[in-house]
């Protein structure tokens, strides 16, 4: 009869050493490992780039005036020489309330206020609630020699400013947005009638 030999494990395994230091799952193996990846965590935080400001992009608003004007003809207008930080951030030609065309150009004070002009022919009573976000009169003003409806609306922060011609076939201009009254007056004393 053949005698079986056991083999225990130990002697299965071939010579050498144990387990690594380093691989037992002590305390202090933790906190080490957690330094080292929260060393290449900062790293990575600091060599990323990050900016501080938006850039706006440029926006053409004399070729997209030039487009409109000879399309419609219409006397459409343009702020010029507004103040030192001031920009323009979008021009658009479009259908608005009630089928109207609108010619809207956006602009960003100093103070990151958005103000906007739009302008349409023969602006329905809709077409002005709409723009106005239904904000109620709330008296007038003289500005770029004009005189201005004000809308003022108080639970979402919107000022306008309306000039609306009672004449047929004439363009009504409509000042809007977040910045104050004053900043709509200086967008108005700024506007000029596009030539090409």
């Amino acid at each position: 009869m053949s005698e079986q030999v056991d083999v225990g494990l130990s002697q299965a395994r071939p010579a050498g050493r144990g387990a690594s230091h380093y691989a037992r799952g002590t305390a202090a193996n933790m906190v080490r490992s957690l330094l080292v990846i929260g060393a290449l965590m900062a790293g990575l935080f600091f060599a990323v780039a990050r900016t501080n400001t938006v850039s706006v992009p440029q926006v053409d608003v004399d070729a997209m005036a030039r487009q409109v004007v000879a399309n419609t003809g219409w006397p459409i207008e343009v702020a010029r020489d507004l103040p030192d930080g001031w920009t323009v951030s979008a021009v658009r030609f479009a259908t608005s309330t009630d089928g109207l065309k609108t010619w809207h150009v956006g602009y960003q004070t100093e103070d990151r206020k958005y103000v906007a002009v739009e302008q349409t022919i023969d602006a329905s009573a809709g077409w002005v609630r709409a723009q106005t976000n239904r904000a109620p009169i709330t008296g007038s003003v003289s500005a770029g020699g004009r005189e201005w409806a004000v809308h003022v609306r108080d639970q979402k922060v919107q000022n306008s400013l309306v000039n609306d011609p009672p004449q047929t076939g004439r363009l009504t201009t409509l000042l809007t947005g977040d910045g104050s009254v004053a900043d709509l007056q200086v967008l108005a004393e700024h506007l000029q009638g596009f030539t090409t």
